[in-house]
């Protein structure tokens, strides 16, 4: 999860930030859970794009993942909404 994550971060920070979404759904289809950070992570590239129906379906991962609750992604849900 760390290099996926890091690897996401890494394309947004360098203005790739739609390589960094399908980065996202390679890592989903490999079966690979992501963490709280690279949902945070996620919901800024979402903002950033103002791609607000990709950040609906990564809301709805968070929560069947049960991160709907941590203070990071609680932030950058604000953010992204």
């Amino acid at each position: 999860v760390v290099s996926w994550t890091a690897m996401i971060a890494g394309y947004a920070q360098h203005g790739h930030s739609e390589e960094a979404l399908q980065l996202y759904w390679q890592m989903t289809q490999e079966s690979v859970e992501p963490d709280a950070f690279t949902f945070a992570c996620l919901l800024n590239i979402c903002a950033h794009l103002a791609a607000v129906e990709k950040g609906k379906q990564i809301h709805a991962h968070i929560i069947r993942s049960g991160f709907e609750t941590d203070v990071y992604v609680g932030n950058a849900l604000v953010d992204m909404y």
